[in-house]
């Protein structure tokens, strides 16, 4: 049993002393929290737990302190996959939740597994969700200052659970006043995606974690006989040509654990449940 979870990458008004050590103390608790419930709970439980308990925490991009657009409204965006099923579920641009990524797995039993706008909402709604607004003042004042803090900010979790099975999850409150309707890369096989071999969980740019395919480019590479490190750098190298912004926490088959990131910094910490890694 393993787990992994990324909390974005910093922006410019990240880099103080108080924020980064609340950062690698969040990041620590929430990993130990996750695992301890990996220890009864599948791995595609507890990675929906893990992704809920960020959304919780207003320090990370994603559920309360997500971004506000340009016409300063919040759309969130979250999926989930499981890496047995293969089955993906999703929701795009949903507004007025507070853990999109729960909305995302209760999908999962559906035959239309992803939603936007409008219908992600009325789901919600109808499988009691209840109305709740993620803003926070301080995005409000970025968005009024037309400051743009962490616009690279997304959280994810990638677990593998007693049985060898994999799952991922990732959530994002976008990168900041863009247009309304833009489709983030968190709620596509391209920075989300699992199977028997591989979950990988991306964050950075959407537009260039979509435009390399990221997240399905590692794990078809791991699936067709690369080793996790092989498949990443083959896939940043591939980022690197279009000067993407991006990284990217995984796990494979084997409990092996991965991350990489094209610019610094990426924050992540994982728990195997003897040893802590942490970076913020």
């Amino acid at each position: 049993m393993k787990i992994i979870i990324h909390g974005g990458f910093f922006s410019e008004s990240d880099q103080s002393h108080e924020i980064k050590t609340a950062k690698q103390n969040s990041l620590k608790n929430i990993a130990q929290q996750a695992f301890e419930y990996l220890k009864t709970h599948s791995a595609f439980e507890t990675v929906a737990y893990a992704v809920s308990l960020l959304e919780n925490d207003e320090l990370y991009n994603a559920g309360i302190g997500s971004q506000i657009q340009s016409d300063g409204v919040i759309r969130m965006s979250a999926a989930i996959m499981d890496g047995e099923t293969q089955k993906l579920s999703g929701v795009i641009n949903i507004q007025e939740v507070k853990n999109p990524i729960l909305v995302a797995k209760e999908l999962i039993q559906e035959d239309d597994r992803v939603l936007g706008g409008n219908g992600a909402k009325n789901y919600a709604t109808e499988h009691g969700f209840e109305n709740f607004s993620t803003e926070i003042p301080q995005r409000r004042s970025e968005y009024e200052a037309k400051l743009s803090a962490g616009g690279k900010g997304t959280v994810g979790c990638v677990a593998i659970d007693k049985d060898g099975k994999l799952a991922v999850a990732t959530s994002t409150g976008g990168k900041g006043f863009e247009i309304p309707g833009r489709i983030s890369d968190s709620a596509t096989v391209a920075g989300n995606y699992a199977n028997a071999f591989c979950a990988v969980s991306c964050t950075g740019v959407g537009e260039d974690i979509v435009s390399n395919a990221t997240a399905a480019k590692i794990v078809t590479r791991v699936t067709d006989g690369l080793s996790l490190e092989q498949a990443f750098n083959k896939t940043f190298a591939e980022l690197k040509t279009i000067d993407g912004f991006a990284g990217a926490i995984a796990i494979d088959k084997e409990g092996t654990i991965y991350h990489q990131d094209s610019y610094p910094t990426m924050v992540f910490a994982s728990f195997d449940g003897e040893k802590f890694e942490v970076f913020s």
